[in-house]
């Protein structure tokens, strides 16, 4: 798992990109709709500028009682990403993450992102099977 490529992790993946004048709550509808943990920030030619996290929904809005409908990415993102490249292995992208401490690596090839490694990536393509099961379950239950 960790030897596959991070662009073969990404392979598929829709990339979800804002720019930095999205208000934080137009961030956080795009992300639940996506259903992903962060949203990537780019410039109008579509070059990463920084990274909008549901942690920094939390930390940096809500506990700061900050207007998420009148507060734009650029004043809460985070602009000083540590990113990969796509040739690189999983296992380099989970090293950034544990001794950075954070849970997503922006995937870019010449400064534009192509997708995002989390932490849930680490967890392989068995718990992605295993959370769909459990979908078609509660599927089920509420049908029946």
């Amino acid at each position: 798992m960790p030897n596959r490529t991070l662009r073969q992790v990404v392979e598929g993946q829709a990339v979800i990109t804002a720019s930095a004048d999205t208000s934080v709550r137009d961030a956080a509808i795009t992300m639940a709709r996506h259903k992903v943990g962060a949203i990537m920030v780019v410039d109008h030619n579509g070059r990463l500028t920084g990274l909008f996290t549901e942690r920094d929904v939390l930390n940096r809005i809500v506990a700061k009682r900050l207007d998420p409908d009148t507060t734009p990415l650029s004043e809460v993102m985070t602009s000083q990403l540590q990113t990969a490249t796509p040739d690189k292995p999983l296992a380099h992208a989970l090293h950034m993450m544990f001794e950075g401490g954070f849970r997503h690596v922006p995937v870019v090839d010449g400064g534009r992102p192509v997708g995002m490694v989390s932490a849930r990536n680490a967890l392989g393509l068995e718990i992605c099977a295993f959370e769909k099961e459990l979908q078609e379950r509660d599927h089920i239950a509420e049908i029946l």
